[in-house]
């Protein structure tokens, strides 16, 4: 199943074999310990840091790359051939999820203070937007941060985020006025008074990421901790959104490649009927238009990516693509994970920890029935 496309450069593929074989050595051999602890160790993270792999985006003298949306999602999709989502998603949270805002937003003196730290693995960064009654609606959240003096003191609580329990740098949204729209970022630092982890939460997949209940309780952090504008917070969330639902179409696809590659091996060997499992035409006939279906998404999303480097809107864009391959990782996943029979259904195996990881893939960073609706809008 070849990956090459008119996006390929010698540059490209030499990050994708610097991601393999990082992901060869340093994940899969040890992942499934991560799963037991529900957590990615920090040294793995800091020598990824140290390799120049949570830079690519940022600037050269903070000890980034200055690359482009390109780049950059070849680096998802590289990372995303681990066969642990959990830590695919722990780095990608990191990467492109939360650290962008302080990119895209951070003044001067705050990028000087933090942005070194994170581009090397020293500070894991996550991002706190989604609350238990406000997810994908981003203007619905209803923490607060009021100015007090020379303050801000943030109350509330954020619901499912991702890095939440072991990250070192959050960055938080909260209502600083009437309107549903006015919402500021703030930078919060663990173990800031009157902020903490609520409860670490189970989940059904990527065990190996940590999950968390945040807790704000008249958390005061100085005026210098406002990240971007006052009452500009919605519109920096909206931005991110396209780097994330590009990151996340990212493992998605990899998820797909990797389910496919498993089953087709798999049913090569696996004797049933008389012979191999690869004999029955329904076999082959499934997981060649999985794979056509495969293909067309990711073509789409390197389309989508090469769109970004324009400087185009592509929200409608992004938004189908987050949607289609939500979609598409769960058809492609059950499927194989079909194919495998009763194999498929035992813990430990790659394609069942596969199943249950794409499962959250048209749930979270936006639900497929949201993005449909922000894809309508724009017709």
């Amino acid at each position: 199943m070849s990956n090459a496309s008119i996006y390929d450069t010698p540059e490209y593929e030499s990050l994708r074999d610097q991601i393999g074989r990082f992901i060869a050595k340093e994940v899969e051999p040890h992942a499934a310990a991560w799963e037991e602890t529900g957590c990615v160790p920090r040294d793995v993270l800091k020598r990824m840091g140290a390799a120049g792999l949570f830079g690519l985006m940022y600037e050269e003298k903070y000890g980034g790359a200055d690359s482009d949306a390109m780049t950059n999602l070849v680096f998802a999709e590289a990372l995303s051939q681990s066969t642990f989502a959990g830590f695919i998603i722990t780095v990608l949270v990191h990467t492109d999820m939360a650290s962008p805002h302080l990119h895209h937003a951070g003044n001067a003196a705050q990028k000087e203070k933090y942005m070194k730290k994170v581009i090397a693995g020293e500070l894991i960064t996550a991002v706190g937007i989604t609350e238990p009654g406000a997810g994908s609606d981003v203007a619905g959240i209803r923490s607060t941060a009021k100015r007090d003096g020379d303050d801000w003191v943030i109350n509330g609580t954020k619901m499912f985020i991702t890095n939440g329990v072991h990250a070192d740098l959050y960055f938080v949204a909260a209502k600083t006025g009437p309107g549903k729209r006015d919402i500021s970022m703030f930078i919060v630092e663990k173990g800031t008074p009157g902020f903490t982890v609520g409860r670490a939460l189970k989940k059904t997949g990527w065990l190996s990421s940590d999950t968390a209940e945040l807790i704000f309780d008249n958390v005061r952090i100085p005026a210098w901790n406002l990240l971007g504008e006052e009452g500009k917070g919605f519109y920096s969330v909206m931005k991110n959104f396209q780097t994330e639902r590009i990151a996340l179409g990212a493992m998605a696809v990899g998820h797909c490649q990797q389910a496919l590659k498993l089953t087709v091996d798999y049913v090569r060997q696996r004797q049933a009927f008389g012979g191999p499992l690869w004999d029955q035409q329904v076999i082959r006939q499934r997981i060649s238009m999985l794979d056509a279906k495969t293909r067309a998404a990711r073509a789409f999303m390197y389309h989508c990516a090469w769109r970004v480097t324009q400087g185009h809107d592509i929200v409608q864009d992004v938004s189908m693509l987050k949607a289609l391959t939500g979609e598409l990782v769960n058809e492609v996943v059950q499927t194989c994970q079909q194919f495998h029979g009763g194999m498929g259904f035992i813990r430990e195996t790659a394609i069942e920890r596969l199943w249950r990881d794409a499962r959250v893939l048209a749930i979270g960073g936006g639900a497929t029935e949201v993005m449909l609706e922000e894809v309508a809008k724009r017709y």
